[in-house]
């Protein structure tokens, strides 16, 4: 899949998903020719087809060309799919998306962000970053970085390649790092793993394949990956403000919305730097940002006070991502905030950000679970930190590529929050539920399929308040 290739058909099985939707893209820069299949026809599956790529929606193996030359899937795509058995039965090429990502990559300089959390916001900063600079870079992003307004950025004359580092079904493994990021380890897809412990080892694995030459970034909470680690020359650690990190944030503080702290890493600390997103886990991630897009400077020999102004305007011009803390709609009334958060910790670190910008507001969070198998092993997690709410409104679990589980649904997470304000609706019953509680500060969460319902929430909120 090199720029000299001539010509090829790729069909992508999965095609909407965040991963697989930036590969298209990649292919399409590449000039080859993209057709794929996806369950639902979504915003991006959309904007994908109006860039060129042909899209169906129907498990209909009349779809599929004559010819086809590689078929890319995500492993979200089930093996009784029909397009999935015909290309099988076909015998043409397939591979899953993981490893099509480790071969677009393999001759380029990957700067690689893993962990259960985090891993897109520092991807999206060390892109940005890196973008303003004289190296710039290509990238494969698990979100949509509201600066490009895509997930895929495309740069040929940089060597440079950022890429979230996905530990879903190992896909982490065939990439090939020369600087990596590990941002958290936590309990999660316990479906492929089983284990706390092979997860751990797989973040293990991870690591090593780091390019001796390059570095192993690992955040001072993976206590036990650090010390499997000690090997490594090239091993360095991060924090929020954990001093006894080689690089830490300090002096946080909030003006006029905005973050401001210090940098701490020796002789490349910055001080008084500006964030504009919220958070306290948003200070940590670009501490881990900074640090990467730093050593990338000076491997290419920017001088020092040119790589200060290049971090700095790089750290304060960062929108954010898309879904991640987003603000949906604002005005002195009511302010409503989308996330993606849909792990325990995450939906944590979110909401206790929103906490401090907004500490006198009543707080409605509207959370749908995903997948069976992770509110199950998850929901005391889910449970403690929803309780973070005043007003907590639960929907159905979104099933992605999961089976029903019997005996779990969101009611398992519904009675063990430990708050009197707490419901449990269908997206039918939800408009009118927001209608009577008329909430001021209202975040919806989760990783389904909730964002096609900001329209309709934002609306009802509007309504509500011309009455």
């Amino acid at each position: 899949m090199s720029e000299n290739e001539k010509q090829k058909i790729f069909y992508l099985l999965g095609v909407g998903g965040i991963g697989m939707s930036a590969i298209a893209r990649f292919l399409l820069h590449q000039g080859h020719i993209v057709l794929g299949y996806d369950r639902v026809q979504t915003p991006l599956t959309l904007q994908l087809q109006q860039e060129g790529v042909q899209i169906t929606y129907e498990d209909n193996i009349k779809h599929l060309p004559e010819k086809i030359d590689t078929c890319i899937y995500t492993p979200a795509i089930p093996e009784n799919n029909n397009i999935f058995q015909e290309i099988l039965h076909r015998n043409i090429p397939m591979e899953k998306r993981s490893e099509a990502l480790g071969h677009i990559t393999k001759d380029k300089k990957v700067l690689a962000v893993a962990g259960t959390h985090g891993k897109t916001t520092t991807t999206g900063l060390i892109t940005h970053i890196l973008s303003l600079s004289p190296i710039g870079c290509s990238a494969f992003l698990g979100g949509i970085q509201n600066n490009i307004n895509s997930n895929f950025l495309f740069n040929a004359q940089s060597p440079y390649v950022v890429v979230e580092a996905d530990e879903y079904d190992r896909s982490f493994l065939h990439l090939k790092p020369f600087i990596s990021v590990i941002t958290s380890i936590d309990r999660d897809h316990m479906d492929i793993y089983h284990t706390y412990e092979n997860l751990h080892n797989a973040f293990e694995s991870f690591a090593r394949l780091t390019d001796k030459n390059g570095k192993v970034i690992v955040k001072t909470t993976c206590q036990n990956l650090i010390e499997k680690l000690h090997d490594k020359d090239n091993l360095s650690t991060y924090s929020l403000m954990d001093v006894n990190a080689q690089t830490y944030a300090s002096n946080i503080r909030i003006y006029k919305g905005s973050f401001y702290f210090d940098y701490i890493d020796g002789e490349d600390s910055l001080f008084d730097v500006q964030l504009n997103t919220l958070g306290n886990h948003n200070v940590e991630n670009s501490v881990a940002a900074i640090k990467v897009c730093n050593a990338v400077m000076k491997a290419e020999n920017i001088s020092k006070p040119q790589r200060e102004t290049i971090l700095r305007n790089g750290l304060k011009s960062f929108k954010g991502i898309k879904r991640r803390l987003e603000y949906i709609y604002s005005d002195n009334n009511i302010i409503f905030i989308d996330d993606y958060a849909h792990h325990p910790n995450e939906i944590l670190s979110s909401l206790e950000a929103i906490r401090q910008a907004y500490p006198n507001k009543h707080l409605t969070v509207i959370f749908q679970p995903h997948l069976y198998s992770r509110t199950r092993d998850l929901q005391d997690g889910f449970a403690q930190s929803l309780s973070l709410a005043d007003t907590i409104i639960l929907l159905p679990i979104y099933p992605a590529r999961e089976e029903p589980i019997a005996g779990v649904s969101s009611h398992l997470i519904l009675h063990k929050i430990p708050i009197m304000d707490k419901y449990l609706v269908n997206k039918e019953q939800l408009q009118p539920l927001l209608s009577a509680l008329e909430p001021e500060l209202i975040v919806t969460m989760g990783a389904g399929d909730i964002d096609k319902l900001l329209p309709i929430i934002k609306e009802t909120l509007l309504n509500k308040r011309r009455i």
